[in-house]
């Protein structure tokens, strides 16, 4: 009787130890994943409470009106539409970061933030009020920390770069990297939420959603590695314009560079060349021989300090997460991993922060969208506070390395990014053209920033089957940063 007696005791306390460990589970569900759960499009409870409530204005950082709502009389009571601003090229800029009435943008500000607009933020008492004086509902209004102009300038920079009409591809993030706060998220390409889509997936927010090789600007991360190890830092490398591999078959590929192929025929090299050197021409064989030396492993954990693999959980913005490929590979492919390729991916908005964290002397912030929510009598419910996304992407010495590596790229002789200088600016930043399997075309990309405290800008561009970064996707940063420069610095 007594030997049963424990095992009760013991089963009880197992289940006691379930109960308190399910609680804790709900409990850190809720708090990390309660505003996904609740504007998901399976809430049937969210569709039908909606009904009952005006929704809350949503305006720019300059105090724009981007959304609104029109009331209107019925015979069964009132009905409330939603109303978009007057410009066409303004709707269509802010479309995949507002989203739209309809639904059909995943986790724009309109679903995602369905709890502030649709005052379900009130407490009791707030509701009771409402309930007794007889007035309708209504949400809180937003200020967002977009600027609806440089989004328009951007939208019309980009289209202008389709030769062919077609819509062009792609996604452009733009954020102050001291504050965190997204001044632009745009995808494209993109669509009227009054008129609906079109060619190319509109509807998909290429922004947070797309998942795309790196390419050469995840030399950022293999230059990171290398500087962080004191056996390999002060290094040198022998550039002979090929690097031999062997890949899973056992077959034995070469590395090279773009157009390192001369006209004449032969092999283009850098011959002896440092790190910072090879960062700044962009050399292959260097950063893929580097990964080699490093190992799968170390590359693996400076890619994982930087974000790759890991789970984002951000207070305003739903992002894929990006990722690293499987352990125990061939030297091909982490060479090929050391130039930004081999199964890597990363969105644009993570990319823009890798580039944000390096001018934040290597602290990541965590990307914002709300600047302001006021509740409905005014008073300020919520304000954004800067905070860090919980992580370092390397000590701050290497990220001052960086920094100075990335400065040399469009400001330094012979930098793939000089396209991207600005007069009168510090611009620092990484171009990268990443190979898309079974295509010809290659994919633009640039991610960089401003190098000054009180112009604190970072961005991340990329162009789809757009060919170089340095000749497609640096002219674009560059007009973005001169916009700023001139006329966006209240926006910061």
């Amino acid at each position: 009787m007594k030997q049963l007696r424990h095992r009760i005791r013991s089963v009880g306390l197992l289940l006691c130890a379930l109960f308190l460990l399910l609680g804790a589970y709900g409990a850190y569900s809720l708090t990390n994943y309660g505003s996904r759960w609740f504007s998901t499009s399976a809430n049937s409870w969210l569709r039908g409470a909606k009904q009952d409530v005006i929704p809350g204005d949503v305006y720019d950082v300059n105090g724009v009106l981007l959304a609104g709502s029109a009331v209107t009389e019925t015979e069964d009571g009132w009905t409330a539409t939603r109303r978009y601003h007057d410009s066409a090229d303004v709707r269509r800029a802010v479309v995949h970061v507002l989203g739209d009435a309809a639904g059909r943008v995943s986790n724009g500000v309109e679903t995602f933030m369905a709890q502030a607009l649709y005052g379900f933020d009130q407490g009791m008492a707030e509701r009771m009020n409402d309930y007794l004086s007889g007035a309708r509902r209504k949400g809180d209004s937003l200020t967002l920390t977009i600027d609806s102009g440089l989004c328009a300038y951007i939208l019309n920079k980009v289209e202008a770069l389709s030769a062919s009409g077609a819509p062009p591809r792609g996604a452009v993030v733009v954020m102050n990297w001291k504050t965190g706060a997204v001044l632009a998220e745009m995808s494209f390409p993109t669509f009227d939420p009054l008129a609906g889509g079109g060619e190319g997936e509109p509807y998909f927010n290429r922004a947070v959603q797309g998942r795309y090789a790196p390419g050469s600007t995840f030399k950022t991360v293999t230059a990171a590695a290398v500087l962080s190890d004191p056996a390999l830092s002060g290094r040198s490398y022998t550039c002979t314009g090929a690097l031999s591999a062997q890949d899973q078959e056992g077959t034995v590929r070469e590395i090279h560079d773009a157009g390192s192929v001369s006209a004449q025929g032969t092999l283009v090299s850098h011959g002896q060349i440092d790190l910072r050197r090879a960062f700044l021409v962009s050399c292959n064989n260097t950063f893929a021989s580097a990964a080699l030396q490093l190992t799968d492993a170390k590359l693996r954990r400076q890619a994982m300090a930087f974000g790759f693999e890991e789970n984002f959980l951000f207070r305003d913005i739903v992002v894929e997460n990006s990722s690293y490929p499987d352990t125990d590979r061939t030297e091909w492919a982490v060479a090929m991993t050391g130039i930004g390729q081999s199964g890597l991916l990363a969105t644009p908005m993570h990319l823009c922060l890798i580039a944000a964290a390096v001018a934040n002397d290597g602290v990541m912030m965590e990307p914002a969208l709300v600047r302001q929510a006021i509740a409905s009598d005014g008073r300020l419910r919520r304000e954004l506070v800067p905070q860090a996304a919980r992580r370092a992407i390397a000590d701050a010495d290497v990220a001052a390395l960086l920094k100075e590596y990335m400065a040399d790229v469009v400001n330094a002789e012979g930098g793939t990014g000089h396209q991207a200088a600005v007069a009168g600016a510090r611009v620092c930043g990484k171009t990268g053209s990443a190979e898309v399997d079974g295509q010809e075309n290659t994919n633009a990309l640039f991610i960089g920033f401003i190098d000054d405290p009180d112009t604190p800008v970072a961005l991340s561009v990329v162009l789809e089957d757009m060919g170089s970064g340095g000749s497609c996707a640096a002219p674009l940063a560059h007009d973005i940063f001169e916009y700023i420069l001139q006329n966006g610095r209240e926006m910061l």
